[in-house]
């Protein structure tokens, strides 16, 4: 399939055709035809001068899964020592964590559900981000020795500045634009591979997915999960309506392909012509053998849910007696799965003859943890009466069962 730009400097259309063959049911560049494995078993010394090979890799899915399987797919099994790759892709609605991320802590996902969007993780780090088609991801493959997020990020800054006059600056490791709006990223760094990726919201839908990152009040969340900053609530069209997502990807591709991997200067026009190019990648299993297998990994609950770090989650009861203040409802949750309820009383309230903390044995020990599961114990503890007494109870520790 051919993939068809107008350059912005020039007078003609420039038809590029994607460069790619099989090789025993592999999807191989060209110029890769000459190695015996996508992935080599040992990386070859690059010399100083010697130019790397640049791809523009378009995915033509917009599924999360899918995406994300394809960018760890890449990164898995591709050789970028002398070959060097920037993957273009868009999703549906969505919800992305990082990898270390809580999803009760980052997300309402009943909203996000009542929404039609789908939740997923990535597996690398950094904090939630909303997507839709209105968001361009943009994903910088190189080899480790290669590695420069600031490089790819002051790539990304011209071309704003140059096409459509925005004003981006660079911190350490973020673009920056006015009253502070920051454009998200995150990266993986590998023995061999190596990858950076970044967000450009263009004309997302900011108010409808935004609601799905608002926090539940109703609970508090004890863990070492990475939380989030509060995203910047920016697309680029609110500096410059003009830019369109599909604009968007010709100017970044373009620029690109005209810069030198090793100097990391603009080379101009006449370079793209040694370049493969923009090619259109269709992430199925004929194409990348395997890769359904690893969507269905990112898809499953085990991944999205059972990759939490531990944490204990409350919920608070206000007593009708004000004085005697608040009772809680904990439980401790491990890899997505309730391991320990716990019911904690203030001083002067009694609940089956126990107060202080008291642990529960409950069947929802070993369920997969959801803040649906609260009203099953509460519902329980109604069963015996809460009792206030005159003077503080003797605290004590022991299992009651639910």
């Amino acid at each position: 399939m051919a993939f068809l730009f107008l350059q912005t400097s020039a007078t003609k259309c420039n038809r590029i055709s994607p460069v790619l063959f099989r090789k025993n049911n592999l999807l191989f560049p060209a110029s890769l035809m000459k190695s015996t494995s996508m992935k080599a078993s040992t990386k070859t010394t690059v010399a100083e001068n010697k130019e790397i090979a640049k791809s523009v890799f378009i995915s033509q899915s917009r599924d999360i899964y899918t995406n994300l399987a394809l960018e760890d797919w890449l990164y898995k099994n591709f050789d970028f020592t002398n070959h060097h790759v920037m993957l273009l892709w868009r999703n549906n609605p969505c919800v992305v964590i990082g990898l270390h991320q809580n999803p009760w802590l980052e997300v309402d996902l009943e909203k996000l559900d009542k929404a039609g969007a789908d939740f997923a993780r990535r597996n690398s780090g950094a904090g939630s981000i909303c997507m839709d088609k209105g968001n361009l991801n943009i994903t910088f493959f190189s080899s480790v020795d290669r590695y420069n997020r600031k490089q790819n990020l002051e790539l990304l800054s011209r071309t704003l500045e140059r096409e459509w006059s925005l004003h981006p600056e660079l911190n350490k490791e973020e673009i920056v634009l006015e009253n502070d709006n920051k454009i998200p990223g995150t990266d993986k760094v590998g023995r061999q591979n190596s990858y950076h990726q970044c967000t450009l919201a263009v004309d997302e839908d900011k108010e409808q997915l935004n609601k799905s990152l608002k926090k539940d009040e109703m609970f508090s969340i004890t863990t070492n999960a990475t939380q989030s900053v509060p995203p910047s609530k920016f697309s680029l069209n609110d500096f410059n309506n003009t830019i369109a997502v599909d604009d968007l990807i010709s100017a970044v591709g373009w620029s690109y392909l005209r810069t030198s991997a090793v100097t990391h200067k603009d080379e101009g026009w006449s370079f793209v012509e040694k370049q493969r190019g923009f090619q259109m990648i269709n992430p199925t299993d004929d194409w990348f053998p395997g890769l359904e297998k690893t969507r269905a990994e990112y898809s499953s609950w085990d991944w999205k849910f059972g990759k939490t770090p531990k944490f204990t989650i409350f919920k608070k009861y206000e007593l009708s007696e004000t004085t005697h203040g608040v009772m809680r409802i904990g439980m401790l949750v491990e890899k997505g799965v309730v391991e320990e309820v716990l019911l904690y009383l203030p001083d002067g309230v009694t609940w089956g003859g126990l107060t202080g903390t008291v642990p529960l044995i409950s069947t929802v020990t070993g369920q997969k943890f959801a803040p649906t599961i609260f009203a099953q114990i509460e519902e329980a503890i109604r069963l015996q009466p809460i009792k206030f007494v005159e003077e503080p109870t003797k605290r004590v520790e022991i299992a009651a069962r639910v």
